[in-house]
Order: C-alpha cells, then structure tokens, then sequence
C-alpha cells in the first residue's frame, strides 16, 4: 500500500510546519541582529551557519530512515526538536541586549537544536515520499508537498511581519513561540498513523553507513551532481542573511516591513515552482535542465536588480527585484530537486534516504558556507563603502555565481523528461 492523496497533503502540512520555524530564524532574527543590535553581519552568518553545517548529519538520518522503519518517530522527534530550538533562538537574540556573551552561547545551542531538528525530521519526511508514493503520483505529489511548504513560509512571513510591528522584545517571543507550538501541534496531529498499512521494507543488504555512502559516492552521477548543488545553492543562500538588513538599512524599513519582503520573495518562490510545475508536468514544456539552466540565469539578473534598486531609492523597485528574484529562484529549485529525485533510485541499490541525504548535507553546507560569505563580505565591504554599494557588490558576486552554475548545468545535467519526480525540501 503507498500513500494517498490524504496523506501526501499531511505531510504537505508537515513541511508547512517546518518552513515556518526555520523562516523566522534565518531572516528575522537575522535582520534584528544586525540592524536593531547594530552587531555584524558575520555574527548571525555563524549562527545561521552552524544550524547548515549540523545539518552534515542528514545523510546518517537517511540512513537510519532507510534500516529503521519508523520514519514518523524521526520526523516528530525532528520537529519537536526544532520547536524548542526556535524558541531559544528568540531568546538568545532577546538576551544579546543584556549580555553578549550569555546571548551568543544561548543563540549557539538554539541553532544547533535547529540543525539538528530540520536534519532529522526534513531528511525522514523526504524519504517517506520518495518510497512510499505511487511512482505515478511522485512527480504531482511532491510538487504539491513543496507548494504547500513554500506557501506556507510566504503566509507564516507576512502575517509575523505584521505582527512584529511595532516590535518589542516581548512581541517577538510570543510570536515565535506561538509559531513553534502550533507547528509542532501540527506536526503530532497530522503524522497520528500516516504509516499505517503502508509496506516498510529495510534496506535488503544492509551495509556500514560509511561504505554504502562510498559505495553512493563512487557513482560519477552522483558525485558530480553533488558538486553541482554544492555551487548552486551557495549562489542560492548568499542573499539569505543579507536581504533583510539592506532593506532595514538602506531603505530604513522596519522588522515588520523587512519580514514582509521576504514573505514577498518566498511567494514568488511559490510562484516559480508553480509556473514549472504546471508547464513541466502538465504541459511537459522544456526539460528539467534547460529550467534549471533559465532559473540560474534569471535570479542572475534579478540579483542585479535588486542592487540598482538603491540607485533609485525606490520601495516598489525593490518590492519588485525581490520578488522576480523569488520567482528565478522557484524556477531552478524545483527542477534541480526533480532531477534529484530522479537520480535517487538511479544506482545500483534502493538507498533513496541515503543519497537523497548526501545532497540535503551537500545542500545545507552550501547554505551555511554562502550564508556566511554573504554576511562576511558585507561586513567587510561596508568597512571601505558606504551601505548601498556595499551590498550591491555582494549581490554581484552572488550573480556571477548563478552565471556559473547555469554553464555547470548546461554542461552536466542530462536532459530529462519533464515528468521527472519533483520532491520537497526545506
């Protein structure tokens, strides 16, 4: 017995779940770090980089996935776990008015609990639909599944942001919390018996995780699209910890205002995979690679935009970059993760979990690592320039990245059919 439609839209709630924790800990709490505690950028970029960096760990919760059986104990324990990571997180940007070093260490555990919480439950939900759909139902179902958890992140940013203003300590712990506990109600409430009938098959010729990972690693495929994802999602998360913070201080917009705009780019985001989901899917127009080559290219230029946006001074200017930049970036993700999913039953054994968490781990420290780059460059170029062309140069180089993995995937990736398997992430 595989899913059903019932049960591929609770795990869509799932995934809802868990972007909209992890939405307000890697862009609000960010842009308040920086912008009202006046701390650098590369503060902020470390945090945000070790809850990436922890989440190395996914390919061992693909593995203990695949041999254990029971997905839904990981994906709530996860969520669990992520709840009160979230919630510490508030806290420790709350306590870094009163004490640097007391709110540093606090923010230190709450990212790694998050790390930790999205690697678990994450990378177990992503195997659950990679085994347990209908191979008929994966490309639909998992589109839907992604859908719902990007409309969720745009709905959870633009409600928050009006909710944070005007913002005072107090405001933002209820909001958070609020956040964490009704997505880990959720969380519980959808899962109750969503493995029931289903049949839970352990991996036929258990291995060592290390040697079946190197066995996976072995496969040229996989290795080079390993390094693929490795370069795009850096260019993809460079901008993650800067947006917010160039909009606050460039444009003086407020913690509401900034968490809005990145509930403006996360539905574009919506937008982009919508548009190549129905045009792949349904109308099977172009194939997974030349979407993923457009999608590169236009967040290029919508990058470029973004920084010109200073240029003019002009709110709807930016409104507008952000949101074509959320659109590109819809583009490129949904069809990369196809051509991910397509890959992942591709070798020589059924370790889906497996692979799909060497490329969540591939994924995740490219988003620590450009993070991190984003926030360090800024820092560093705002020392010799003033705010706008500081983060306008940041932006560039971010460009000149997707430039690239746009010539990597024209060079690399096979031209697939367009029904390839979309499947979710976070």
């Amino acid at each position: 017995m595989t899913l059903s439609w019932l049960s591929i839209v609770r795990l869509g709630l799932v995934q809802m779940a868990l972007g909209a924790i992890v939405v307000l800990t890697t862009s609000t709490l960010n842009r308040l770090m920086v912008v009202e505690l006046a701390l650098p950028a590369l503060l902020p970029g470390l945090l945000v980089g070790l809850h990436y960096g922890i989440q190395i760990t996914r390919p061992s919760w693909g593995f203990l996935s695949d041999t254990g059986g029971n997905r839904t104990l990981w994906i709530r324990a996860g969520m669990a776990v992520l709840a009160v990571g979230g919630v510490l997180a508030a806290c420790g940007v709350i306590l870094l008015e009163q004490s640097l070093f007391l709110g540093v260490s606090l923010s230190v555990f709450a990212y790694a609990l998050i790390g930790l919480g999205v690697g678990a439950s994450g990378t177990s939900l992503l195997a659950l639909l990679a085994t347990a759909t209908a191979p008929r139902r994966r490309a639909a179902a998992a589109t839907v599944t992604w859908l719902m958890m990007i409309f969720g992140i745009a709905v959870t940013a633009g409600v928050v942001g009006a909710m944070l203003d005007p913002y005072s300590p107090a405001r933002l712990l209820r909001v958070v919390g609020g956040v964490a506990v009704l997505a880990l109600i959720l969380t519980v409430a959808v899962t109750v018996r969503i493995e029931r009938g289903l049949t839970v098959t352990p991996e036929p010729d258990p291995v060592p995780f290390r040697e079946g990972l190197a066995e996976i690693w072995a496969e040229r495929e996989a290795r080079l699209f390993t390094v693929f994802v490795f370069l795009s999602m850096t260019a993809y998360f460079m901008q993650e910890l800067i947006l917010e913070p160039y909009a606050g201080l460039v444009f003086g917009w407020t913690p509401g205002q900034t968490t809005q705009l990145s509930g403006m780019q996360n539905g574009g985001v919506f937008l982009g995979m919508l548009t190549v989901g129905i045009a792949a899917t349904g109308l099977r127009i172009g194939s997974l690679r030349s979407w993923v080559i457009l999608g590169c290219l236009g967040s290029a230029l919508s990058l470029v935009a973004v920084a010109l946006s200073a240029e003019t001074g002009s709110d709807a200017a930016l409104r507008a970059a952000v949101i074509a930049l959320g659109f590109c970036n819809g583009m490129f993700a949904v069809a990369a993760i196809g051509s991910m999913m397509a890959l992942a039953g591709q070798g020589r054994d059924k370790r889906e979990g497996t692979r799909m968490g060497l490329w969540g781990a591939a994924q995740a420290i490219a988003a620590g690592f450009g993070g991190l780059t984003g926030a360090a460059a800024v820092d560093l170029m705002r020392q010799v320039l003033p705010d706008a062309p500081a983060f306008g140069a940041v932006f560039a180089a971010e460009a000149l990245l997707f430039t690239a993995a746009a010539v990597m995937a024209a060079r690399i990736m096979t031209p697939r059919p367009t029904g390839a398997h979309f499947v979710p992430g976070e």
